[in-house]
């Protein structure tokens, strides 16, 4: 039962991870992102502490792990989600904004070697093109959708959006480098606590700060504190502890294609045979990638 559950584990998490696009479709109409991933941090902090004190969960016992367990919550929050959704909120199309995002397998297997060290062999290598390949018929459509003069406008905005795919590359390697162990529960408070003390000052110097508290924000907000940023993240922190980590990257091809599955069954958009056949490449190319 529990090698059934560690199986399933990154499947769990594509599957969670996949409905932030969906989930940035239903806040943006009532919440500024960044007011919006504020609250999320502050939120799914104090669940947290909740369950760490009943849990007696064990700190830090040095100034360093509350440090470094901040900066690693800094980069994978408040820089990666607080540029991706600033981004698409200002006009960078979400099929963009996930091609931007699906590099960061890319950059993770290339710079692995030289940060820790990991062992990159051909056969993931393969993997990670053949996934790459299949990430492109997935998203070809939405592509095509945006004209080039419509993404030279945007330059600063897609440039936004490369900086908060690199951050959460770079986090990944800190996490592992420099939060390998310890109680997941409490690093984690102190990677929101870190994400909110960063993001505030940003949101109010470029938001309004707006947020409209209505069933569809509190539900969203609901998922997003619960299956996103509890769940998600804990799990995804979990593959890091476990594995490599240009290995636990390479789920993130699998983010966008299920996206559109369920933007398929939510909104109706139409599935091509192009994006059939690119889901089934990226699916190939993770299985390849993620093989010991």
């Amino acid at each position: 039962m529990k090698r059934i559950l560690n199986r399933s584990i990154p499947l769990i998490f594509v599957l969670i991870w996949s409905t932030g696009w969906i989930v940035a479709s239903f806040s943006a109409e009532y919440a500024d992102p960044l007011t919006f991933l504020l609250l999320r941090y502050v939120f799914a902090g104090v669940v947290l502490l909740g369950v760490a004190l009943v849990g007696r969960a064990a700190w830090p016992t040095t100034a360093a792990g509350y440090g470094h367990a901040m900066v690693s919550g800094i980069m994978l929050h408040a820089l990666y989600l607080g540029c991706v959704w600033w981004a698409i909120r200002h006009g960078v199309p979400a099929s963009v904004s996930a091609l931007i995002a699906a590099v960061q397998p890319i950059l993770t297997t290339v710079l692995a070697p030289f940060v820790l060290g990991e062992t990159i062999k051909p056969r993931r290598w393969l993997g990670v093109m053949i996934g790459m390949a299949g990430l492109v018929l997935v998203l070809l459509p939405g592509l095509a959708l945006v004209s080039s003069a419509a993404l030279s406008q945007r330059l600063t905005e897609i440039g936004i959006n490369v900086a908060g795919m690199v951050a959460v590359t770079c986090g990944s390697f800190y996490q592992k480098k420099f939060v390998a162990t310890g109680d997941l529960r409490t690093t984690t408070i102190l990677q929101y606590a870190g994400a909110a003390l960063v993001t505030l000052p940003v949101a109010f110097l470029l938001e309004p700060m707006h947020i409209t508290w209505n069933l569809t924000m509190v539900l969203t907000m609901a998922w997003s504190v619960l299956a996103l940023s509890l769940g998600a993240i804990s799990l995804y922190l979990i593959l890091i502890r476990r594995g490599e980590v240009s290995q636990a990257a390479q789920l993130i091809f699998l983010v966008p294609p299920a996206a559109s599955v369920q933007a398929w069954l939510l909104f109706g958009e139409r599935l091509s045979v192009s994006q059939l056949l690119g889901m089934a490449f990226t699916a190939l190319g993770v299985a390849l990638a993620s093989r010991v």
